[in-house]
C-alpha cells in the first residue's frame, strides 16, 4: 500500500517522528502539540484525526489522536508502523481504576493488557489473551517518571471492547482472573500491532474515574489535565 493511506491523509512519511505519542481523544493530542511543542506542524489525517509533529527540548515529536477502542487503534498505529516508519508508539490515554490505591490523576504504566478482544487472534494468528509493552520502553519511561519526580504504578489493565453492557459485575471477573488493576479499551490492539510488526509500544493511563470510590474526572480534565503522563511520555521521548 501505498501513502497517503486510508486513513492518514499525509504524503510525506518525514514529517511524521520516529517515536508518536497517541492519545485516544483528538483534542487531547492538539492540546498536547499547543502546550508542549515548538515549531509545529500539522500532518493531515481523515475523519477529524488531526496529528502534529514538533520539537520537545529539541528532539521532533509526533502527536496523533487513535480515536476510541481498538478496531480504530489498530487501524491508525498499523498504518503509522508499516507505512510511515514509526518504531514507538506510547499511549497515553485514560482509564477506570478497579483498585482502591488507584485515585484519579494517578498514573499508571502498562505492564501487560489482558482482553476478551479477538483482535489479536484475527489480525495475526495470536491466541494469547495478554499482550504486552515493550520492556525498553517501559524501563526507560520508569526512568524518566524517576528523573521528574511523578509516582508511577506499574499493573495489568484489562483492555474491554465494550463500554455499557449488562453484566455489571464482570469488572470484578476480570480484576479477580488476571489481576487488573484498572481498564481501558485500546492497549491491547496497539501491543499486537507492534508485536507482528516488530515495533515498540507502551502505554501510560491517567485514572479519570473508578469502579470502587465515588471519583470521577470531567471531559474538559481528560483533554487538559493529565500532565504528569505527557510529560513523562516527553521526557523519553526527547531523550
Amino acid at each position: 500500500m501505498a501513502i497517503p493511506t486510508p486513513h492518514i491523509a499525509c504524503s510525506d512519511p518525514s514529517l511524521i517522528a520516529k517515536t508518536v505519542l497517541m492519545p485516544g481523544d483528538p483534542l487531547r493530542a492538539k492540546f498536547i502539540a499547543d502546550t508542549y511543542l515548538t515549531d509545529v506542524i500539522c500532518f493531515t489525517s481523515t475523519r477529524n484525526i488531526l496529528g502534529f509533529t514538533g520539537k520537545y527540548n529539541g528532539k521532533r515529536i509526533s502527536v496523533m489522536g487513535s480515536g476510541m477502542g481498538m478496531p480504530s487503534i489498530g487501524i491508525y498505529s498499523y498504518e503509522l508502523y508499516n507505512f510511515y516508519g514509526v518504531e514507538n508508539i506510547i499511549r497515553i490515554g485514560s482509564a477506570g481504576s478497579y483498585d482502591e490505591s488507584l485515585r484519579i490523576f494517578d498514573t499508571v504504566l502498562v505492564s501487560s493488557a489482558v482482553s476478551e478482544s479477538n483482535y489479536a487472534k484475527v489480525a495475526f494468528g495470536y491466541r494469547s489473551h495478554q499482550m504486552k509493552p515493550s520492556k525498553a520502553l517501559n524501563t526507560k519511561l520508569t526512568k524518566a517518571a524517576a528523573k521528574l519526580g511523578i509516582p508511577l504504578t506499574e499493573a495489568a489493565i484489562h483492555s474491554s471492547d465494550v463500554f455499557y453492557g449488562e453484566n455489571k459485575d464482570h469488572w470484578k471477573e476480570m480484576r479477580t482472573k488476571y489481576n487488573c488493576m484498572a481498564v481501558e479499551m485500546e492497549s491491547f490492539a496497539l501491543f499486537a500491532n507492534a508485536k507482528a510488526l516488530g515495533k515498540k509500544a507502551a502505554c501510560l493511563l491517567t485514572i479519570s474515574d473508578s469502579f470502587v470510590a465515588p471519583e470521577i474526572t470531567t471531559a474538559e480534565e481528560r483533554q487538559t489535565s493529565f500532565h504528569n503522563m505527557m510529560k513523562i511520555a516527553l521526557e523519553l521521548a526527547s531523550n
